[in-house]
């Protein structure tokens, strides 16, 4: 089913706190941590022509994240870059002097930073992040996963060196796991969701974020007309959407928020005019989506710069993911999984739709942005839903060159 609903009031000021953590010094702050890493290269912006010219608009461009930081999603930015931020704040309280990124490595901070333990809930790709972030600053890591997350997934977390935490349930009690074992153990809780008395580090997650952003702006020849953005619990939606508006300005987008029917925990916040919490339903296959409860401070943000919010059906996911490995005309191939493509799925409902279409003011001039969020993190269940081994995907990318 598609939903769309169009806000009459978009184009309120962003919070001041909001603004700071989402405009261009917070993109340089992020950019600066990165670059001290050696596999920092800006992920690629591809153009995808041909299928513009197949659904009717004039341009279609894809930032792609499946092989960011080696870790094959965009969350490698938001999850490493709160915990070295909070790894430098712990030694400089050890040690009673700032502390600059290029003493990491020294012994003294070091002995400070070890002390530190981290813990975090994940689906997958934010704790990857995490447990990465801390074996970069030698902290200790210390993830929750629920029953839905794959052995894969597991395992690319603990090659790290984290802990894991296995929970009964979904994601939701898989954040409440990792809240209460913080709580008992004085543990610093690095989540990527934000709820009241607790903002500051899902905060500092979503400046990681705007190093992305930063990167399209400079990629871009001219501002896109659209943004399709997919969410869970918003974290990457508003960091994207916050961060483009205040790039733009007058030139800003028209973001559209997309969420899975069994998941949209945003659009039932919009409808309710509030935050809200929804109940579980059939597990989603876009696993990265599977949120129920949308983040206070994501929430704050989108409701103000969002145009609309929106759903995708189940059959949408391997549709995409399917249609962005095999390619048409020059068109470059790109590795979807099951979440990244759920932007692009949006996209596709909306031109089938012409009062859709209408509304959001999509039309032959538009040039619409999206954002593949992840690449094969579960490779079997990659193959599974297309037949495609990820390599070979990769291996056969047409000479179209990223912007």
């Amino acid at each position: 089913m598609l939903v769309v609903n169009v806000l009459a009031d978009r184009g309120q000021k962003l919070e001041p706190a909001d603004r700071e953590a989402l405009d261009a010094a917070a993109a340089e702050r992020s950019r600066t941590v990165f670059k001290r890493c050696a596999d920092y290269v800006p992920t690629p912006l591809f153009s995808l022509p041909a299928l513009a010219r197949n659904l009717g608009v004039a341009g279609i461009d894809v930032k792609d994240e499946s092989a960011r930081l080696g870790l094959g999603s965009f969350k490698a930015l938001g999850g490493a870059y709160a915990v070295i931020r909070l790894a430098l704040e712990a030694a400089e309280a050890a040690l009673g002097r700032p502390v600059t990124l290029s003493e990491l490595d020294d012994p003294a901070v070091r002995a400070a930073t070890s002390k530190l333990v981290v813990a975090s809930a994940t689906d997958g790709n934010h704790g990857r992040s995490v447990a990465w972030g801390a074996s970069l600053v030698k902290c200790r890591a210390v993830i929750f996963l629920h029953a839905g997350v794959s052995a894969e997934r597991e395992a690319a977390i603990a090659r790290f060196g984290a802990e894991i935490v296995r929970v009964d349930g979904n994601y939701d009690d898989s954040v409440a796991a990792s809240e209460k074992a913080c709580a008992d153990n004085g543990w610093t809780l690095v989540s990527d969701t934000s709820w009241p008395g607790y903002e500051r580090i899902p905060t500092l997650v979503m400046e990681g974020y705007t190093a992305m952003g930063a990167e399209v702006v400079d990629q871009l020849p001219q501002p896109p007309t659209h943004c399709f953005l997919q969410a869970g619990v918003g974290g990457l939606a508003a960091a994207m959407a916050g961060y483009l508006s205040l790039a733009y300005c007058e030139k800003a987008p028209r973001f559209i928020i997309v969420e899975p029917e069994r998941a949209a925990c945003l659009l039932a916040s919009h409808e309710a005019g509030r935050p809200v919490k929804i109940d579980a339903e059939e597990p989603t296959v876009m696993a990265m989506l599977e949120c129920y409860e949308p983040s206070l401070v994501a929430w704050r943000i989108l409701s103000r710069v969002a145009h609309a919010f929106m759903t995708v059906d189940e059959a949408s996911a391997p549709e995409v993911m399917n249609r962005l490995g095999r390619p048409i005309g020059s068109d470059p191939a790109i590795v979807s999984g099951e979440s990244g493509g759920a932007g692009l799925a949006a996209l596709v409902a909306v031109l089938a739709d012409p009062k859709a279409r209408e509304q959001l003011g999509l039309d032959a001039e538009s040039r619409v942005l999206l954002f593949n969020t992840e690449g094969a993190t579960d490779r079997d269940l990659y193959t599974r839903l297309t037949q495609l081994d990820p390599d070979r995907v990769v291996a056969s990318r047409r000479a179209a060159a990223p912007v």
